[in-house]
């Protein structure tokens, strides 16, 4: 399964912007059980000494995905939002089930924005995002940050992020088969990661069903419209809206879930990446 994954890089992924630096590093573990967390710093060349930065989860089912998946939408994102990107590489289930996806990425978030100066990042500009089971994670830590208190991100930028796992009908029926990813798909890949359908209502599992959205920081969720999970990336942004939270909700209706890594075969992926580093650019302009 995670062959196959990366395998079709070759078929997705068009030629890439020069970058500055591309710098392979490491959150370093805390020696009480939570392990090193590999990252990889995206440096554009027109970035400003300390830049702002987002902090990006990638895709795959939290089963599959790495580095090297999701290489070429981020050096596309450093380049064209003028940020830095820093790409973080979680642990996978079925290997490690949830919560240890979570653990990994708001260590590895915390690490970023205490050592932001030495990683020449502003840390009053640090946002966080991901596409699909990273758009999970990503709306996940932007809701525990909060909750904890201290450094927050200044924006969560989703790309057809998951966001319910107990979700039925809707776009998961109209969508089951035939759009690329499947609902059996999504079965599958969620009994690995989160087996105990109990644990599947902890908001830290399904961000849609927190309690409180309140006070979370602005987001962009991008949706596909053949995709089995759009229902719920829509009542998400629906949610966040009703919360106060300010939000850009785009649907391109024509397209399957995982587009925006099919750079190369997918004409809308282009449109949609122009989308998502233009919304960086503006909020790290306004921060």
């Amino acid at each position: 399964m995670r062959a196959g994954y990366n395998a079709a890089n070759p078929a997705f992924n068009p030629p890439t912007p020069d970058l500055a630096s591309v710098e392979n590093s490491t959150a370093p573990g805390d020696g009480a059980g939570q392990p090193d967390v590999p990252i990889r710093i995206y440096r554009p060349r027109f970035a400003p000494a300390v830049a702002p930065a987002l902090v990006f989860f990638h895709g795959g089912g939290w089963v599959m995905g790495d580095l090297e998946s999701h290489d070429a939408l981020c050096r596309i994102v450093a380049a064209r939002s003028d940020a830095v990107v820093i790409a973080v590489d979680y642990r996978l289930a079925p290997e490690h089930r949830f919560p240890a996806a979570v653990e990994d990425c708001e260590h590895a978030w915390r690490y970023i924005a205490e050592n932001a100066r030495r990683l020449d990042v502003d840390p009053a500009r640090l946002a966080v995002g991901g596409d699909s089971a990273g758009g999970n994670l990503a709306a996940v830590i932007a809701r525990r940050l909060r909750d904890a208190g201290g450094a927050q991100p200044v924006f969560q930028a989703l790309i057809y992020p998951a966001t319910d796992f107990t979700a039925e009908g809707g776009s998961l029926v109209e969508n089951a088969t035939g759009y690329f990813l499947t609902k059996a798909a999504i079965d599958l890949v969620s009994s690995m990661y989160v087996p105990d359908a109990g644990a599947r209502r902890n908001p830290d599992a399904s961000p849609l069903l927190a309690d409180d959205l309140s006070g979370l920081p602005p987001a962009l969720v991008q949706v596909a419209g053949y995709d089995p999970l759009r229902d719920e990336g829509v009542a998400y942004a629906d949610r966040l809206r009703e919360a106060g939270v300010t939000v850009e909700l785009i649907e391109y209706p024509t397209v399957v879930h995982g587009f925006m890594r099919m750079i190369k075969p997918v004409a809308m992926a282009q449109a949609a990446l122009d989308d998502y580093a233009a919304a960086l650019r503006r909020v790290f302009r306004e921060a």
